[in-house]
């Protein structure tokens, strides 16, 4: 039975009108809940509509006794929350003198028959045929009961607001630790989130993905904002949602989106008819091996909720976040796990995580499950109302990044002017992380009179973004070298090394975060990587979870793809060691004596090979990273990590010329056009441009449509026209002569263009 309760406000001044007040005891918690007054108050609680009779109410269990008065005031405001919202009716004044009168009823313990009269009034008109039953049995102690539980509610709500807002106000961009932290307000840039409709999961690379949505979609697509993503996308819904499922590659704003949510719900922005929300982060739960019952778990992560004995009236609006769906290690096994519907019984986080999102368990509260794209269909599409994605930040959000990121606006135009310069730059600027990684290296490189180093490519950016901060935390614990910053330490050189070696064989694994044992694995000692985190913390981060337990990860994939990258070439200059076996075409002693002839040149081979073997492309971007590391040039920006094998210049080039023929022979066998278009960003990163400079050239004259082009030249044409700034407003397959398997390279073109013919 729900009680329909009106809080109305009052003049300040009407407390003077009111002499037979009593005085309230000084108390350190609210005594009271004032249902007429809203100054110095959140915003309303505001409960269901629904009829809730006898019959469908829950057993009562016994209540703990309660630190606070169970009385309710109905006149004062003072040290109060905010209103609780039952009705939007207004009250009459017989209705308003009835509530005053029995006031005074309630705290002097008069008659049950006078508050049964006084409820009578305040019952929605909705509730009016069920009620009597309800009237004629409630009695004093269900009342002060029900109130009491309204107040504790109150508190509660206050308390886990300014918890989360303390925790979610600071932007911690790449940092694991509380030093350098920006307010969440000053950076937020809003993010392009649209319905997503998608059939299937998108397994390839995110970085691919990344490629395709650069370009301006070719259908039209509804826009939300994240403190709208319980709000039904189709007008034409005919219920409400309840399980939101939120696509976004790593990197793309997932988690900030999270906490701009809980940000503005704590702070009373927006979302204010929620009650309470429990952020509960896949990482965290993944340590969970004990059983616990649902409100155990909560009281875990939320001590305070051990104030209140149950969330399973029906009533009272929750919300349960969980982010980071493809960081879960628990086996979600929907299909066998059994079913649970007592919020009080214990079983394993396994069990009630499948149940809570089946609506078996606490059907009435809300869930936002947050995932990468590979992942998403770990959640049965019959247990998602509503998917949306992420797409990062679209053109003009870029730039505004920029603008709030550096406060020098000169500085600010001359980086997103570089930026554009380099379209493969700009690309992964979609991603907000390396909106970051650029910002933190271009706003230090371009301060300098001699830009001729400032990063044109990926390899070369996550290089000096790697020394920038190892420089960093060197000058803050004065251990910098002050002849050449660039020289790393041993202990700096020795601890780069082993993150790489995690990196790379999480990579292998498809890992994104790693616990103590994994770290062990790699020679890292804890207390070690929590040092190294607390000084470098934009390379690799610890975080602590609500509760505290330790979980590392890298700040965004492609930081670990390129330190897997390094790990790798490292092994092979220093260690002359083989991380990848060798391919079938050759017999292993062939193989072996390549090896010792050129282990770089072989290394490569290998690592295409396995690059190619991938379906979803997931060694895409490692691979352009190992291409590029493996230039002379890069590789003396890295002379304190990576070992001098002592070979000339002269040599190096050798290795890159047989690199790139490979890579070219490859192009004209490769039969997947998403894996050759890698293919021409690895030959980017390599400095070798000349097949794409001469289709740009052939296009630019207007010849390019009069000779017979071979697949492989569709395939620079492909690559061009996707990496060109422009969106192609029409595209014509045909104004060109080529063979049908030259017509299917061209066809991730048509994916694109706004026009196809």
């Amino acid at each position: 039975m729900s009680l329909s309760l009106e809080i109305k406000k009052r003049n300040p001044d009407s407390s003077a009108k009111m002499p037979n007040r009593r005085k309230r005891p000084v108390s350190p918690v609210p005594s009271c809940v004032s249902m007429k007054s809203d100054r110095s108050m959140n915003p309303p609680l505001k409960f269901r509509e629904e009829d809730f009779s006898t019959e469908q109410r829950p057993n009562k269990r016994k209540r703990p006794v309660s630190p606070v008065p169970s009385c309710v005031s109905m006149k004062s405001d003072r040290s109060m929350n905010p209103p609780l919202k039952f009705r939007e009716e207004d009250f009459s004044t017989e209705q308003r003198d009835q509530q005053e009168r029995s006031e005074s009823e309630i705290l002097s313990g008069q008659s049950v028959q006078s508050h049964q009269t006084d409820l009578s009034s305040r019952y929605s008109s909705d509730e009016k045929e069920s009620s009597a039953k309800d009237r004629k049995n409630m009695n004093q102690k269900e009342l002060a009961d029900t109130l009491e539980r309204i107040q504790t509610l109150l508190m509660l709500q206050h308390e886990i607001k300014t918890k989360l807002k303390k925790k979610y106000q600071m932007l911690c961009e790449g940092f694991g630790q509380h030093e350098n932290q920006t307010l969440l307000k000053d950076i937020y840039t809003e993010l392009y989130i649209t319905e997503g409709g998608s059939k299937g999961v998108n397994e390839e690379h995110e970085v691919r993905q990344i490629e395709m949505a650069s370009k301006r979609q070719t259908t039209p697509e509804t826009q939300i904002k994240c403190n709208d993503i319980f709000k039904p996308i189709k007008q034409h819904h005919n219920k409400g949602v309840r399980r939101n499922l939120t696509k976004g590659i790593a990197g793309i704003g997932k988690t900030v989106s999270v906490q701009k949510v809980i940000l503005d719900w704590a702070e009373g922005k927006a979302n204010q008819d929620v009650h309470l929300i429990f952020p509960l982060p896949f990482r965290d739960l993944n340590l969970k091996k004990d059983q616990y019952s649902l409100m155990q778990l909560i009281s875990h992560y939320f001590p305070e909720m051990k104030e209140m004995n149950r969330i399973e009236d029906g009533l009272t609006k929750i919300i349960f976040i969980f982010d980071g769906l493809d960081e879960c290690r628990l086996p979600l096994d929907f299909k066998n796990n059994k079913k649970c519907c007592d919020v009080t019984e214990p079983t394993s986080v396994d069990v009630l995580l499948t149940n809570l999102i089946e609506g078996n368990l606490l059907p009435s509260a809300l869930l936002w499950i947050t995932t990468r794209p590979a992942a998403a269909n770990r959640i049965p599409p019959e247990c998602v109302d509503q998917v949306t994605e992420i797409r990062g930040f679209n053109e003009p959000q870029k730039e505004e990044y920029f603008r709030k990121k550096i406060t020098d606006q000169n500085l600010a135009n001359e980086i997103i002017k570089h930026i554009k310069t380099s379209r493969s730059l700009h690309i992964m600027c979609h991603i907000p992380v390396f909106c970051w990684i650029s910002a933190t290296v271009l706003e230090s490189m371009l301060k300098k009179t001699n830009k001729d180093e400032i990063p044109k490519t990926l390899t070369q950016m996550y290089e000096h973004f790697l020394l920038i901060q190892t420089s960093t935390k060197n000058k803050k614990y004065n251990k910098s070298t002050e002849t050449n910053p660039k020289e790393l330490s041993q202990s700096d050189k020795d601890m780069i090394l082993k993150l790489s070696k995690l990196a790379f064989q999480q990579l292998q694994k498809g890992n994104l975060i790693f616990y103590e044992e994994e770290l062990r694995e790699c020679g890292i000692d804890v207390s070690e990587a929590s040092e190294y985190s607390a000084l470098c913390t934009e390379i690799f981060k610890e975080e602590s979870g609500l509760y505290q337990e330790k979980v590392f990860s890298f700040v965004h994939l492609s930081i670990q793809e390129f330190l897997a990258a390094v790990h790798v070439l490292e092994s092979c200059l220093g260690k002359e060691e083989h991380v990848f076996s060798p391919t079938q075409n050759l017999h292993w002693f062939e193989y072996e004596k390549m090896f010792t002839s050129d282990r770089l040149s072989d290394l490569h081979n290998r690592a295409v090979e396995q690059a190619l073997k991938s379906k979803n492309g997931h060694l895409d971007l490692f691979l352009r990273f190992l291409l590029g590391l493996s230039l002379k040039s890069n590789q003396n920006l890295l002379q304190g990590i990576l070992t001098q094998t002592g070979s000339t210049t002269q040599s190096n080039e050798e290795t890159v010329k047989r690199t790139v023929k490979y890579l070219s022979d490859i192009i004209k066998e490769e039969s997947s056009p998403e894996r050759i278009i890698n293919l021409f960003h690895c030959l980017n990163e390599l400095g070798a441009n000349s097949l794409v400079e001469d289709i740009q050239t052939s296009l630019r004259s207007g010849t390019l449509s009069e000779t017979k082009l071979e697949p492989h030249q569709c395939s620079a044409l492909a690559y061009l026209l996707l990496m060109s700034e422009e969106v192609l407003e029409e595209f014509d397959i045909k104004a060109y002569k080529t063979s049908d398997e030259g017509y299917r390279r061209l066809l991730p073109v048509v994916k694109t263009c706004k026009r196809a013919m």
